[in-house]
């Protein structure tokens, strides 16, 4: 029976913690020195998952990161395996203390300004790359902008300096009311793309009988030809041009046009404070929130610190871990904000779909149980400085520091609001492996532990797993952050290498399909 102390094959992340984390296999029979005493390992633990530090009875609390993950369901032993069959979620009441762990922000001097390389527009944000877009209005007219792109798969033959054209397709449009909710988080969305910092040049290709009428989109969303704000984009709509070869071939002539323009484009350097970053998770798993989540964390606070923007989203992957973030609030403002969030949630979900139906199979195939366990785990990626705002689904993000979007978990719709925000640059965590990208902004991936990295390496940027064996999360922190300036200047991730981000455009239908 081997004898080992429980941090050489297990982590400990808080001393009150009821469950350890295993780094690697623990066989059955494995006795454990804890500061407790001695546990005997009781059935095979996996990498990622949970072994009993402390005995709860049926209905008590379980913790990890010094926080509730749920309740236990069955009488659980040291020893034990702590997942689904023992524990799950409950009435967890948390309580909201606004601004209890806010911080001043230890600010770099300007004399200490880090820079990248990037494209400054001429409404002064700044890119991170030069894609120029051709954007459906409707879902009806979606064959026809991507007809448009495919004459420009080659653009970069005749135009080095344009990243790509994109066709900005969508399953929306119509079908919903005018002007009502789900029609103007669209409208944001849209309008976001097109004028995005990494946006050259776009058009805009309509059907002509839609709800979500190109024209009427341009005029409330403000939207203008980039850099002439007095000169409205080019609009074609397929039933007044005269069907799709028309249509085509009209915008087709538009794209060419604007080509030279956007080809004119040159990186210069920027200050990082330019960089507006999302982050995100995808295919989370029990590492998640250990390695590859914090590490992130520690790279927006730097971020922060050098005067840019980080931005946390997935609401429904918050839950049960809200109350943290709530007092890192800068005010009672910013904190209502995000309470008036989940409320608006528990409404939306009520009687179709629970909050906490979460998380997914392959997130419990890694060792997460609860959406509490996955939440606390998430909400690191956004660091520790203070909240500064919370902003709604797609809407400009205009403030700067570290900032929350209301999105969905699910990381298509998730990070399609973000780049709307304004985001230019995309951290994303995973533990089982998504390979996501996301065109026209890059997406880093950073993976959470050294055998899925190995295994997909092709896919993933950075190996945080490495924190699992002895490395500093600063110092993978730092990696992260390094990687980001790179990325940003034009190093291409390995989903950018791999061809991957057209087809994960995908705004939230927050409403009925009528």
């Amino acid at each position: 029976m081997a004898t080992c102390a429980i941090t050489d094959v297990a982590i400990v992340l808080k001393p009150e913690d009821d469950v350890a984390i295993a780094k690697k296999e623990i066989p059955a029979g494995t006795v454990l020195e804890d500061a407790g005493g001695r546990i005997e390992v009781r059935q095979d633990i996996r990498p990622g998952h949970k072994v009993a530090r402390r005995g709860r009875r049926t209905g008590e609390e379980v913790r990890r990161y010094g926080q509730v993950i749920g309740f236990a369901t069955a009488d659980i032993v040291p020893g034990d395996h702590v997942h689904t069959q023992n524990l799950a979620v409950g009435d967890l009441r948390q309580q909201y203390e606004v601004g209890t762990d806010v911080r001043a922000v230890d600010y770099y001097p300007p004399d200490k300004m880090r820079h990248f390389d990037g494209y400054k527009r001429e409404d002064g944000r700044v890119g991170t790359r030069n894609y120029v877009a051709i954007i459906s209005g409707v879902n009806c007219s979606a064959s026809v902008s991507q007809f448009v792109k495919e004459k420009f798969r080659d653009v970069q033959r005749d135009f080095p300096n344009i990243d790509g054209v994109l066709a900005i397709t969508h399953k929306s449009g119509c079908g919903t009311k005018l002007l009502g909710e789900d029609h103007m988080a669209l409208q944001r969305v849209l309008a976001g793309y097109a004028k995005h910092p990494n946006v050259a040049a776009y058009i805009l290709v309509g059907l002509g009988c839609e709800v979500n009428q190109a024209a009427v989109m341009v005029d409330t969303q403000r939207m203008a030809v980039p850099g002439h704000p007095e000169r409205r984009p080019f609009i074609v709509n397929i039933q007044e041009a005269g069907g799709i070869r028309k249509t085509v071939e009209t915008a087709a002539a538009a794209v060419r046009e604007i080509l030279p323009r956007a080809n004119e484009a040159r990186r210069t350097r920027q200050p990082i404070s330019e960089l507006t970053l999302a982050t995100n998770c995808g295919g989370s798993d029990g590492n998640s929130g250990i390695t590859a989540n914090p590490a992130l964390g520690w790279a927006v606070d730097e971020l922060v610190r050098y005067g840019g923007t980080g931005v946390l989203a997935e609401t429904p992957e918050i839950y049960g871990a809200e109350h943290l973030l709530i007092r890192r609030a800068v005010n009672e403002g910013v904190a209502k904000k995000l309470i008036d969030r989940y409320k608006w949630w528990e409404w939306y979900c009520r009687g179709i779909e629970a909050m906490d139906n979460n998380p997914a199979p392959g997130n419990k195939a890694g060792g997460l149980t609860t959406v509490f366990e996955k939440s606390l785990g998430g909400v690191s990626k956004g660091g520790t400085t203070p909240m500064q705002d919370v902003f709604l689904y797609g809407e400009p993000i205009t403030t700067r520091g570290f900032v929350f979007m209301d999105t969905p978990g699910h990381d298509p719709v998730s990070i399609t609001g973000l780049v709307a925000g304004g985001c230019n640059l995309i951290c994303f965590t995973t533990g089982r492996g998504s390979v996501f990208g996301c065109k026209p902004v890059p997406s880093i991936k950073l993976a959470t532990n050294s055998l899925m990295y190995r295994h997909m390496e092709e896919d993933m940027d950075i190996n945080c797993g490495v924190i699992l064996e002895g490395t500093p999360l600063p110092a993978v922190g730092r990696q992260i952050f390094e990687e980001m300036i790179a990325v940003a200047s034009g190093k291409r991730t390995k989903s950018e290498l791999s061809g991957v981000g057209e087809e994960e455009f995908a705004p939230w239908i927050i409403g009925p399909v009528m």
